[in-house]
């Protein structure tokens, strides 16, 4: 059975002492709580089993319902509406269980950007996404690093916290938030020295069990939760935490902490990491450290997030998934039982624990104990209906969300689309890059003149590439232009920044993003993928000058396939100094790109990139195709190939490719039987 925790007593801090008199009356009401340690009373006999669920959502982005906020129409694929069916029927399914969160919940959708940004939610209301969970009765969560996006004060106030550090106001009321405990270990105040959230919860539950004798039997059950998220997010959220937090590397936090839980009287340890998995050699900073977390003596369950994969999955070819140690049919990674459900509650992970009593402490029997993700997706390609009170609970921020996107921008002639970006299609990049490039020249103007003989460019990617299926891509329709459709070109709350490199970090940072291509071997006659789905589209930065042109020469491996790098007609010199826009998250370190930590950033602008573009298709009034979304500074090189080049897009769009000049590219498959809807089409890399 499952029993919700008190909201008072899901709020007490560690250590439990300090609250346990003023939550006595709570306590004496309650039969559990989340922040005492009950004695082993009524344990049961030695040889007792039990199943737990641990039920996992991560990277929800804020995607409450099924709906795309920048195409203004109903997407049945996202919303957590549809996952709280998913999850309603685990629940039936296995009476004990305990619904966790791995993070990435507050940002990513118009809503949110709404009650952020737009109309600020006051200290008495609590988040939509919160109040989403709070219905569901969530047991607790974990911190992913776009929960920082908006700064810490909104992200006190949101979660109902106390922080002390800088920025925050000391006698700032506690607000609503969620009703059950966030927990977060590796990030720390400047100020304090204390983790920024409490670093992991013992949540006390009471299970049904099955004793030696086949007697049903009840019993009581120790859950220790323990969060972490990637130590860069000081780097890609540095404008907001410099100074104000610190972070520790995931593994050395977890050799303290989980000892410390298991010292507590934890029975289980369930590690969500906000983050995936990386078998490169572990450092501090390390952003996917699940693979090192698993091998942590005590933990038991590892909940991975923030790469927006599917994991367990077995026919998956990602090089993480196919790690030594790592079994991704069974959903293990070193033995202990590991999951990760995709992103904006697709899809709901589950780890069916088998326990076994032993006379002294409950043990994982983890060859009994399976893990699956489970799709709102049906095989048959229909999805599992929406819980329409979840819907009608957030009703007025979904209403009051549509109605602020449709606010008119400005007008397109052309349609502008990242359907066929990674092939050359510059329609949804080449206005951003002009509106970051107009921004910089107008600020050289008005407040750096000095700068003035330096060449200003601007990097900018295709944030939607169909990672998540056929409705992943930006869209943007010919005609009006509103503030959904510029939230569709620009999907993040990034600002504006810029940075300084020479000609030799120009070509590394081009270098880096070319990693978006695998290595094409022109003799094989087999089909072979251009697009390496490990690097995301949002890696993929790329200039739309027309001062600026170069080659991307996928015949040659990794760091070798910029050629041809010219500046006005003259190849690029190392010591050629320039001023390349781009956006916080790229400036301080974000993707890893080469020489981009922080230290050749020459202005961080206060404006938000969105802003920025919003303001410049405002001045415009008008786009049209020439001048706004024709301009390609890079082509493949020409490579001749036995065999077909392939990648995937949605289907029936070829007319697009060609609408952006590209030649070449024809479809194979409208479906590539891959479930995302998404086809399969050929590209003529010899063209």
């Amino acid at each position: 059975m499952r029993l919700a925790l008190p909201r008072a007593a899901a709020a007490c801090p560690q250590p439990w002492q300090a609250c346990r008199l003023a939550l006595l009356p709570i306590l004496l009401a309650a039969s559990l709580t989340a922040c005492v340690s009950l004695p082993r009373d009524g344990a049961p006999p030695a040889g007792s089993r039990a199943t737990l669920a641990v039920l996992e959502t991560t990277d929800l982005h804020a995607n409450l319902v099924g709906y795309d906020y920048y195409k203004l129409k109903a997407d049945p694929s996202i919303g957590l509406d549809r996952t709280a069916t998913l999850i309603a029927r685990a629940r039936s399914e296995f009476p004990n269980n305990v619904l966790l969160d791995n993070g990435d919940a507050i940002q990513g959708t118009a809503l949110a950007d709404y009650q952020a940004l737009v109309a600020p939610l006051p200290c008495s209301a609590t988040l939509a996404i919160y109040q989403a969970m709070n219905q569901l009765g969530y047991d607790g969560g974990g911190i992913g690093n776009h929960e920082f996006n908006y700064g810490l004060a909104y992200l006190n106030q949101v979660t109902a916290s106390h922080f002390d550090v800088d920025g925050v106001a000391a006698d700032a009321p506690r607000c609503g938030g969620p009703a059950f405990p966030l927990v977060l270990a590796n990030i720390y105040s400047a100020r304090t020295h204390a983790p920024l959230f409490a670093p992991y919860r013992i949540l006390q539950r009471q299970i049904s069990a099955t004793g030696p004798d086949g007697s049903k039997v009840s019993a009581p059950l120790r859950i220790g939760i323990i969060g972490f998220t990637p130590p860069a997010v000081l780097q890609w959220d540095q404008r907001a935490l410099q100074g104000k937090v610190y972070a520790e590397g995931i593994r050395e936090t977890a050799l303290r902490y989980v000892p410390q839980m298991r010292a507590e009287g934890a029975d289980l340890v369930i590690a969500l990491a906000h983050g995936g998995l990386d078998g490169a050699p572990y450092t501090a900073g390390m952003e996917d450290a699940g693979y090192y977390l698993a091998q942590v003596p005590g933990v038991d369950v590892l909940l991975m997030g923030h790469a927006h994969q599917s994991f367990p999955q077995a026919n998956s070819a990602l090089p993480a998934f196919n790690l030594p140690g790592v079994d991704k049919l069974r959903g293990r990674v070193h033995d202990v039982p590991a999951v990760m459900a995709g992103l904006w509650g697709k899809e709901l992970g589950v780890v069916a624990l088998r326990l076994r009593y032993d006379g002294q402490h409950w043990q994982v029997e983890r060859d009994a104990t399976t893990v699956e993700v489970r799709a709102t997706r049906q095989p048959e390609r229909s999805y599992v209906p929406a819980d329409a009170a979840l819907a009608r609970l957030v009703g007025p921020e979904h209403e009051a969300t549509i109605r602020y996107v449709q606010s008119p921008v400005g007008q397109s002639d052309f349609r502008m689309s990242s359907y066929f970006a990674d092939v050359g299609d510059s329609s949804a990049i080449q206005v951003v890059n002009q509106a970051q490039t107009a921004y910089v020249k107008r600020y050289i103007e008005t407040s750096q003149p000095a700068w003035a003989g330096l060449p200003v460019l601007s990097m900018a990617s295709p944030f939607k590439t169909g990672a998540a299926g056929a409705a992943d891509y930006t869209d943007v329709l010919a005609g009006g232009l509103a503030l959904n459709n510029v939230a569709d070109l620009y999907l993040y709350p990034n600002t504006l920044q810029v940075v300084k490199v020479n000609g030799a970090e120009l070509k590394a940072w081009l270098e880096k993003s070319a990693e978006r291509f695998n290595r094409i071997d022109p003799a094989s006659s087999s089909a072979q993928e251009l697009v390496n789905p490990a690097v995301p589209g949002f890696n993929f930065d790329m200039l739309t000058d027309a001062d600026v042109s170069y080659q991307i020469d996928v015949s040659k491996p990794a760091g070798q396939r910029i050629a041809a790098l010219t500046y006005r007609g003259l190849p690029v010199t190392a010591a050629q100094q320039f001023l390349l826009a781009t956006n916080n998250y790229r400036a301080s370190g974000g993707g890893a790109f080469p020489a981009l930590d922080g230290s050749r950033t020459v202005l961080a602008s206060p404006d938000a990139s969105r802003d920025v573009l919003i303001s410049y298709i405002r001045e415009r009034r008008q786009l049209n195709r020439v001048r706004d979304g024709a301009r390609r500074s890079w082509r493949f090189a020409p490579l001749k190939t036995r065999g077909p080049v392939v990648f995937h897009s949605a289907p029936q769009l070829q007319e697009l490719a060609e609408e952006a000049g590209l030649r070449g590219i024809s479809q194979l498959k409208a479906d590539d039987g891959g479930g995302k809807g998404l086809a399969l089409y050929a590209i003529d890399l010899s063209l």
